[in-house]
């Protein structure tokens, strides 16, 4: 499957039930995410519709946490419903579900931009659907993990405001991790693992990473199906305005292009006659995840030791830990997005938490400082 999720029981309930919304005109995806969510103790279905016309009608009634959102939908599609919801409550959380065509995970791109958190490929049918055991984890798990991180927030917010009505706004302490020195010699390779909230994290970073991508090779292991990361490619490469596309078995590794995971397989490094070269593996998931993290930077680790340098963005679970491990074990270094920044501090929290990050930064931090290790300031 193409999310990190590490098994585990539900995580602790942060007052009520989180409370979801389905839209979907498909009465039997309705009754099947119905049934998934009202079998999990901490979340509960508040509406299943037919139509995004009903979910706006229908929103301050059922008040949801988050919304599971379809695309192609008569009257109002899920794109043009988007705006309109969040409109209606800030910091809700809406997952866009949508069928692998190229034009749905177009769609999905363009409303992650918008200010939809996530999206869910959902299998071509609903008997798939209904065996997909992966699919109802990842499912489930996103509205879980989504929807505490926004009562997390909307609570802290609530705090904060309560506190300051009564006295002066503090600053608050910032997170503190034990941190490996930065690397001392240029690195010669960039490689990025991210999951959630991942397509807008990366069109952010590669817009500004300039001289480091005439330096160094990029490669890149996002979560994603097959099609999405097709797409992904096509839009990380307008971003940087450098070469990207989907890694291919066999290719050479060079500087100035950025290699994308393809969706559905695993993206390693090897080295032939010399030369680093990709390696893609249709093998098992790895962490509940394919393409999966960890083959890319362990590989990568044995391949290019000192010289590469790992950044965990944004994502849920803990898949990249361990090839983290290996990174920083062959003399190589890792960088990872902070919390506040990310939309699920799972896969960063890992390796911070870990003591093994050389920089735990924001986003808009993590260019300035690669552009500065890479030597590729102007």
């Amino acid at each position: 499957m193409n999310v990190a999720i590490a098994q585990q029981p539900p995580a602790p309930l942060i007052g009520r039930r989180i409370r979801v919304m389905i839209v979907d005109d498909a009465v039997v995806v309705r009754g099947l995410f119905s049934r998934w969510v009202e079998a999990e103790p901490d979340l509960q279905v508040v509406a299943s519709l037919r139509s995004a016309r009903e979910a706006l009608d229908q929103f301050e009634r059922a008040d949801p946490d988050v919304v599971v959102l379809d695309i192609e939908m008569p009257e109002l599609d899920g794109l043009a419903a988007l705006p309109l919801l969040l409109a209606k409550k800030r910091d809700l959380v809406v997952i866009m579900a949508s069928t692998l065509t190229r034009r749905n995970a177009e769609i999905s791109l363009r409303a992650m931009a918008l200010g939809a958190t996530d999206y869910i490929a959902k299998p071509e049918t609903s008997r798939d659907a209904v065996g997909s055991l992966a699919f109802r984890r990842e499912l489930i798990e996103k509205i879980r993990q989504l929807g505490l991180r926004a009562k997390r927030l909307r609570l802290a917010g609530a705090a904060r405001g309560a506190v300051g009505k009564a006295q002066p706004k503090k600053a608050e302490p910032a997170q503190h991790f034990a941190l490996r020195p930065l690397p001392l010699v240029p690195p010669r390779v960039l490689l990025i693992g991210s999951s959630t909230g991942g397509p807008q994290a990366l069109e952010k970073l590669l817009g500004r990473l300039g001289g480091v991508l005439e330096r160094a090779p990029v490669l890149i292991t996002q979560h994603m199906p097959p099609t999405f990361t097709t797409l992904l490619a096509e839009h990380l490469a307008r971003a940087s305005k450098h070469p990207a596309h989907e890694a291919r078995d066999g290719e050479e590794i060079n500087a100035g292009t950025i290699y994308l995971a393809p969706g559905g397989k695993h993206m390693r490094v090897a080295r032939r006659d010399g030369i680093a070269v990709i390696a893609i593996d249709d093998g098992e998931p790895v962490n509940f995840c394919k393409p999966s993290v960890d083959p890319l930077f362990s590989s990568a680790a044995q391949v290019w030791g000192s010289w590469a340098l790992g950044l965990m963005l944004t994502g849920m679970g803990a898949d990249g830990s361990r090839g983290a491990q290996a990174i920083v074990g062959a003399g190589g270094s890792i960088i990872a997005q902070d919390e506040a920044t990310s939309v699920v501090w799972g896969m960063p929290g890992q390796v911070a938490q870990a003591g093994i990050c050389s920089a735990v930064l924001p986003l808009p931090d993590i260019a300035p400082m690669l552009v500065r290790l890479f030597g590729a300031e102007r």
